[in-house]
């Protein structure tokens, strides 16, 4: 309703007036001048009163602690004095305006009067429409709701219907040959009226209930048909039956809890067979032992006379346990198989997904997880508290690890199909093996022990010099042999039993290296041999036949294992050839001082009588008996057969030595002789008989010089080699037999004077050139032959002679040439 004129005119600005004070303290004279009041802002005492805050309370207190009170009443009466005064001259300068302002209250009461007459009447209205509408609003409201009532009623009666005529189809497929039924089929029906039933609520109508009672009848006993198909389908491993039985569950709805239910059905049943398997006092009563004699005690040993049934009744159960494992994980894998290829007929789903959330672990590495924790946890157990069991798969670990790998083996064998993944990978795998660790520890120490004492046995710390016969020899190479052969059939096994035989012979060639003599006693050669000589040969020939057996076991084993034992063997040989090494040495440096002497012949002697005498030279009758003497006395005992000559079949460690130290006589003689200077022609013989004599000696007492091969073909070219004349030297095929050094210290026999050796032109000994010669190579050698030779080239220009000897061009050839292509020498 519109407000009358008056009152729109008079309607105040919606700027907040301000307070009467304010607007006292700032009016306007008549004639547009400013007000008296304006000082009152400016005044301590009245613009107090001006303050939003002002406290009268406070303002007379103030007064009086001031001791003004008088002065400030008298003034605050000067100042009410002066507001009124200025209140009247603002109402006479506006009394037109306030005469409007009374005229526009009177219209706005007269235009209140006529809106409360309207709102009256419009009140009046209102409530008639509402007596009016009433009744029919009441009667609309009633027929909306038996209208919804029927609707409800209608799709009640609907779904009653149908679920009616489904519950009646399932009870017509449940009733027809069980061999005949479709179980999945039944199945769906049988969801799809619960579902029905339950989506509408349905439950609470009476012939409802009674359908459902007979629909759960038939669920109870679609769910025992589909697991006795489904159970019998993993039992045999068809993948027709697992998938009828899978089938009939997720129709069902329940795929996934029955599923759980599996896994822990199995989870359960290997966990009781590892149980039962490693259970003495099941295994006591099962062997027709008891609590009495032949029973089990409480440290679960058995009592006595029972140990063996006890033993074979363990095996026979963890055999039994391997087997159920075995049909557990592939009854399991084959369920996982065919829930990753199966697929709902309608909705397409994969059942594994139904199964299986991202990110949960297969079917199979839950079972499987479940049975190795559970072994592993029974091992310890049994490893700790039953001292029977421990012994048993101790000593019988090769038993119980190949039970394990076979158990391994068969799974993967059995899970292996190409496109599915193995029931067990190698880290399944290494968890088993790693939980019969325990016992592969004690198996392997116990293994250690028993050949460590057999060993300590043999070869006392306490005792030194006693020798051990052949009988404990054998014993050793015996239990080696066994221990190698109780595991031979697994090579992870076997090259851990031989890490620990390779510790046993590094102890054994500790000890013996311990027995050696390595006294002056042990190196004589001039004597028969000592006992301390006789002990150490003994010593020699047992480890030299513990390395040969030892090494002919390996022979029929990986390279890769048998190379475990290769330092070991290396240790047990060095000791046997430093038992007898030293013997050797200081018979080879005998030898070597009797060669030596032949510097002491003279060779250069000239006449019939020289070329006659058939006898030996000194030198080389001496160095014959004491080969001969070497061999009487030592090599005899060191080569024992029944000729007392050496088996070339052979190769044993004094069969080596003997043929180095036969090369080393034959090239030693070699080298000394070609530095004999002068050689006459009857010295020539001479020599050419030590070298008959030498060849005998060796061939007979030490070494058949036929198999020494180049010092043997040496020896034999150098006796026509002196013969030849120096002509005939560059062009002859016995060069090539010869080393370069032995051909150019030879034709220094065949030159003047002036030409000097290497050992005359540095005034060495025979010794000490020999020496030098031995740590030099053949290149080496040239050199300082071919000093000298540049030494007599010198010697002759510095003479202003022309013609050098026959022999200085033949040198130089032959050094420049045979040094390209040297035969070895040593």
């Amino acid at each position: 309703m519109a407000a009358s004129p008056s009152i729109q005119k008079s309607s105040p600005s919606p700027v907040a007036s301000p307070s009467p004070l304010q607007k006292l303290s700032t009016p306007t004279t008549a004639t547009g001048g400013a007000s008296p009041l304006d000082a009152f802002a400016s005044d301590l005492t009245f613009s107090a009163f001006l303050s939003p805050s002002f406290d009268s309370t406070r303002f007379s207190s103030a007064a009086l602690s001031a001791g003004s009170a008088a002065s400030t009443a008298e003034k605050l009466q000067d100042g009410i004095r002066l507001l009124e005064k200025q209140l009247r001259s603002e109402v006479l300068h506006r009394h037109s305006d306030l005469l409007n302002q009374l005229s526009s209250l009177k219209d706005a009461d007269s235009a209140l009067s006529t809106i409360r007459t309207a709102v009256s009447s419009l009140q009046s209205s209102v409530r008639r429409v509402r007596s009016e509408i009433a009744d029919p609003h009441r009667q609309i409201k009633s027929k909306t709701i038996q209208l919804s009532n029927l609707h409800r009623t209608t799709d009640l009666l609907q779904h009653s219907i149908r679920a009616l005529r489904l519950s009646k189809k399932l009870r017509d497929l449940a009733s027809a040959d069980p061999e005949k039924l479709d179980l999945a089929k039944a199945a769906q029906l049988h969801c799809e009226i619960l579902s029905l039933c339950s989506e509408n609520d349905l439950a609470g109508i009476d012939i409802i209930n009674e359908e459902l009672a007979s629909v759960s009848e038939i669920g109870s006993r679609l769910r025992s048909d589909a697991m006795k198909v489904l159970e019998r389908g993993m039992d045999g491993l068809n993948q027709a039956e697992v998938g009828t039985g899978l089938q009939v569950f997720y129709n069902l709805g329940e795929l996934r809890q029955t599923v759980d239910a599996l896994i822990s059905k199995y989870k359960s049943q290997g966990v009781k067979s590892v149980s039962v398997a490693l259970d003495m006092k099941a295994i006591s009563a099962s062997s027709g032992g008891g609590f009495g004699p032949g029973g089990i005690r409480g440290s679960g040993t058995p009592q006595i006379g029972g140990g063996l049934k006890a033993k074979e009744a363990l095996w026979q159960r963890m055999g039994s346990c391997m087997d159920e494992i075995h049909s557990i994980v592939v009854a399991v894998w084959h369920l996982q198989r065919v829930l990753s290829k199966k697929r709902d007929p309608f909705t397409h789903v994969l059942l594994l997904d139904e199964v299986m959330q991202e990110g949960d672990p297969m079917l199979t590495d839950r079972v499987w997880e479940a049975l190795v924790k559970s072994f592993a946890s029974q091992i310890k157990s049994a490893f700790t508290a039953s001292s029977f069991v421990k012994e048993i798969f101790t000593t019988g670990y090769p038993k119980l690890f190949s039970m394990i790998e076979n158990l391994l083996e068969r799974i993967s064998r059995d899970t292996n199909v190409k496109g599915v993944l193995p029931a067990i990978n190698s880290e399944g795998k290494d968890q088993m093996i790693a939980a019969i660790e325990i016992f592969q520890t004690s198996f392997l120490a116990l293994c250690l022990g028993r050949l460590s004492d057999l060993v300590n046995t043999v070869f006392p710390v306490s005792s030194r010099g006693s020798v051990p016969s052949k009988e404990h020899i054998a014993r050793i190479i015996l239990r080696i042999q066994e221990e190698i052969e109780a595991v031979q059939l697994d090579g992870r096994l076997t090259f851990l039993v031989l890490r620990e035989i390779s510790k046993v012979l590094l102890l054994l060639a500790e000890r013996a290296e311990y027995q050696v003599y390595t006294g002056p006693e042990a190196r004589q050669v001039t004597g028969p041999a000592t006992p301390s000589q006789l002990k150490n040969f003994t010593l020699c020939q047992h480890l030299q036949e513990i390395h040969t057996r030892i090494s002919a076991i390996l022979a029929g084993l990986p390279a890769i294992t048998s190379d475990v034992l290769s330092p070991a063997l290396g240790a047990i040989y060095g000791v046997a050839c430093d038992s007898v090494t030293s013997l050797f040495q200081a018979m080879l440096d005998r030898l070597e001082s009797c060669i030596l002497q032949i510097h002491e012949q003279n060779f250069g002697v000239l006449g019939m009588d020289a070329a006659m005498d058939n006898n030996a030279s000194p030198y080389m009758e001496e160095l014959q008996k004491c080969i001969v003497h070497f061999r009487t006395e030592f090599l005899s005992r060191l080569l024992p057969s029944k000729t007392n000559a050496i088996s070339t079949g052979t190769d044993t460690i004094c069969t080596q030595l003997v043929r180095t130290m036969a090369s080393r006589v034959l090239i030693f003689f070699i080298r000394h002789a070609s530095l004999v200077r002068p050689l006459s022609e009857s010295g020539k013989l001479r020599m050419a008989r030590d070298m008959a004599e030498l060849e005998l000696a060796v061939g007979q007492n030490l070494f058949p010089v036929e198999q020494l091969g180049a010092p043997y073909r040496a020896l034999r070219a150098f006796r026509p080699v002196i013969f030849l004349e120096t002509s005939q030297l560059g062009a002859s095929p016995l060069l090539q037999d010869l080393p370069p050094s032995v051909i150019l210290h030879h034709l220094y026999s065949r030159g003047p004077d002036e030409l000097q050796s290497p050992l005359q032109r540095n005034k060495l000994t025979p010794l000490q050139y020999s020496l030098w010669l031995d740590s030099q190579g053949e290149d080496q050698i040239w050199r300082g032959i071919k000093a000298t030779l540049d030494d007599y080239a010198a010697k002759i220009k510095a003479r202003g002679d022309k013609e050098f000897s026959p022999v200085y061009p033949l040198m130089l050839r032959l050094g420049s040439s045979l040094t390209e292509n040297a035969p070895l020498s040593q």
